[in-house]
């Protein structure tokens, strides 16, 4: 689930630059495949940290701005990769993903302890919805990243490294965005018409 991000002012958001946020997104992790494939999980890495600082670079460059979860994630790239190399240690690397699923899990899950729907100030500039449907759109992402934790937990412990390479750069991608899709019918049933959806806003 990434934050949706809007090109400068003035620049409409065509296809061309949907294409190249796939790209910004999956193209550190298809460097981080192709470099363990060749050279092991260490000097992946590394790769995988340069490709991941290129692509914010990028990104900020491009459209204006760093999405807050590109964002996070960098930064937990940063640190785990840089743990995974110092203590030439692989484990870094492999858990981070279960951290920073569980991290967003936690935020989601418990700003709806709090009456708080925290996608809706992520994406409350592009769909429009109902509270119940920001609490129900909230409540199955949180869910969802818990699932992508213990998923994680599940490979890295069980697998081997290139296999569990091979299911970060290639299976969670996939999954995410079938997920997404399914959303659709949450989102379609819960969509405010444009006359209403300032007045329902002010309220939630």
């Amino acid at each position: 689930m990434s934050q949706a991000e809007k090109p400068k002012s003035g620049h409409p958001d065509t296809l061309g630059l949907q294409l190249l946020k796939l790209v910004l997104e999956m193209g550190p992790l298809v460097i981080f495949f192709f470099t363990n494939s060749s050279a092991g999980i260490f000097a992946a890495t590394q790769a995988f940290m340069v490709a991941t600082v290129v692509a914010m670079i990028a990104s900020r460059i491009v459209f204006g701005r760093i999405a807050l979860m590109p964002l996070v994630t960098g930064v937990f790239v940063m640190v785990f990769g840089g743990l995974t190399l110092w203590l030439q240690d692989d484990h870094f690397i492999k858990m981070k993903p279960t951290i920073v699923n569980g991290l967003f899990a936690a935020i989601l899950l418990g700003g709806l302890g709090f009456g708080h729907s925290m996608l809706r100030h992520v994406f409350g500039d592009v769909f429009r919805l109902t509270a119940e449907g920001w609490r129900q759109l909230t409540l199955r992402w949180g869910l969802y990243f818990i699932a992508l934790a213990l998923l994680n937990e599940i490979m890295w412990r069980n697998v081997s490294t290139d296999t569990w390479v091979s299911f970060k750069t290639f299976g969670i991608m996939p999954l995410t965005m079938v997920f997404a899709l399914s959303q659709l019918g949450l989102i379609k049933r819960h969509e405010l018409p444009d006359s209403t959806s300032a007045t329902s806003e002010s309220k939630t």
